[in-house]
């Protein structure tokens, strides 16, 4: 009969416990590398230019969108730039975690047909140093998920650049 001795037993152990320490910081390095991919622009730099404007360069994700962290009436929420969006679109969940209440209904016009969502009025909107007060936005009770469709509503009063699969958005000083 073969008697395995406590000092392999315990070796044996420190190999696995390593191998599976290795293994979940693979995992968690893999799941940080593919976040970074859907979403590049994680907390954008706050920048301001020479001439006081302030200026938030993005970069494309993946899929050719651009999102981006930013701020509604402080809560941080992820944005997908949206040009064919009127308003800002905020998902209902979302906007009840941050304690929005829903307006006056109004229908729009989806890509998915005609909806009901409410009108709400933004105290303030910021993507890095740009902020923007009492910007119009509709609180989307149909729309799935957390992300935010930034609309022409904020978009219409900043100057936007693309070039190199970046996208620069400035605000000028006042």
């Amino acid at each position: 009969m073969k008697t395995v001795e406590p000092n392999n037993k315990i070796s044996k152990m420190m190999v696995s416990l390593a191998w599976i320490g290795f293994l979940g910081m693979l995992v968690i390095g893999f799941d940080r590398y593919l976040g970074h991919q859907e979403n590049p622009n994680e907390r954008p730099a706050v920048i301001r230019a020479s001439d006081g404007a302030a200026e938030v360069t993005l970069k494309q994700n993946r899929q050719g969108h651009y999102i981006a962290d930013g701020k509604l009436n402080g809560h941080w929420a992820t944005f997908v730039l949206d040009t064919g969006a009127t308003n800002i679109s905020i998902p209902g969940e979302l906007a009840q975690d941050m304690g929005l209440t829903e307006g006056e209904p109004e229908r729009t016009r989806t890509a998915n047909g005609d909806i009901v969502v409410y009108r709400v009025i933004l105290n303030s909107v910021s993507l890095g140093a740009i902020e923007l007060k009492n910007i119009t936005a509709h609180i989307n009770p149909h729309m799935n998920g957390k992300a935010v469709l930034l609309g022409m509503s904020f978009l219409k009063h900043i100057e936007m650049v693309q070039k190199n699969q970046q996208l620069t958005l400035r605000l000028k000083a006042k």
